[in-house]
């Protein structure tokens, strides 16, 4: 009988232990100076100009396997995005930008 009454003593103890308010939501951090971009990001999709790099001219590369790409002669620069792979973030309108699907083949041409 004294092990009940111990185990229930202990038991009561930690149930007056438990909080009855909740926890305050969480806050949204504050950047700190030094990480805020010093540009504003907002409406860069705007600024982008239609096909400054000339993508629409490499049409016919469509569907093509990536090894065409080097024999399209382009005196420009190029990126070649392969399936899920990383591409700069740095936006280049005169950069033409190849991406391959999975099986290696160019399925998308545009600017960047």
């Amino acid at each position: 009988m004294i092990r009940f009454s111990a185990i229930a003593v202990s038991l009561g103890l930690l149930a007056g232990c438990q909080s009855t308010t909740e926890d305050p939501a969480p806050t949204d951090p504050v950047p700190a100076p030094h990480l805020t971009p010093a540009v504003s990001q907002e409406g860069a999709l705007e600024q982008r100009e239609p096909d400054t790099c000339h993508a629409g001219d490499q049409v016919a590369a469509l569907g093509q396997p990536a090894s065409v790409i080097p024999t399209l002669g382009i005196s420009r620069p190029i990126n070649v995005v392969e399936w899920r792979g990383i591409e700069p973030q740095e936006y280049n309108p005169q950069r033409i930008v190849f991406r391959l699907d999975q099986t290696g083949k160019i399925f998308n041409i545009d600017c960047g």
